[in-house]
Parts: structure tokens; sequence; C-alpha cells
């Protein structure tokens, strides 16, 4: 694995785009916190919420290892969940994730900002 850094895009709630770089082994989810994204992860990662639910581009999800079961339960409890939803922190950044284009549902609210 290279040292390249992984470009995504993220679709914030309000629609502006957000150009993140991340390394190769990083976490969608912390990638996606670390740049001001509203995506919780209450269980920190151990999917027992789906808190940090995002809706990946159709052109990229059968990119991305198939969601497990464990994932999917969890997928079923979130709100506006569809066919291309995943939970950003089952997301590992690999260098054939470059380009990575995911969409922050508009019900997506991180209470560690109240």
């Amino acid at each position: 694995m290279s040292d390249r850094a992984i470009r995504v895009t993220f679709i914030a709630p309000d629609g502006s785009r957000i150009e993140a770089e991340g390394a190769p082994g990083d976490n969608l989810l912390r990638l996606g916190q670390a740049n001001g994204l509203p995506l919780e992860g209450t269980c920190e990662g151990q999917m027992a919420c789906s808190t940090c639910h995002v809706i990946v581009d159709g052109a990229w999800f059968d990119s991305l290892p198939p969601a497990s079961e464990a994932e999917e339960d969890m997928l079923d409890l979130a709100a506006g969940a569809c066919r291309t939803s995943r939970l950003s922190c089952q997301i590992d950044l690999t260098e054939d994730l470059d380009g990575l284009a995911v969409r922050v549902p508009s019900d997506s609210h991180d209470a560690r900002r109240l």
C-alpha cells in the first residue's frame, strides 16, 4: 500500500461539496468527522448504531466490499436508508476508492455539536 492520498467527495446535508483527502487505511467516518461533517459515530465504529450512515454514489457502490450482515441490520435502522447506503465506519480507504463520492443524508445530526 502506498502513501498516496485518497480523495473523497462528501456531499453535505445542505448540498455543499467537501473535498477531503485521507491516507490508505483511514476510515471514512473519521475522515468525514475531521472535515466537519455531521457524522456522529456514537458507537465509535462498533456497528451498534447508524449515526454514521452515508449514501454512496451509485457509480462507486459496487467498488466497496459487501456490507456484513451486522452492517445491513444497522442500516435497517438508519433514517432515509436506500440501496446504496453504508455505514461510514465500515469503509476503509484504499487506492481503489480514490475519487469516492458519498452523500451525508439531510437527517444526519451530530449531537457532539449541540
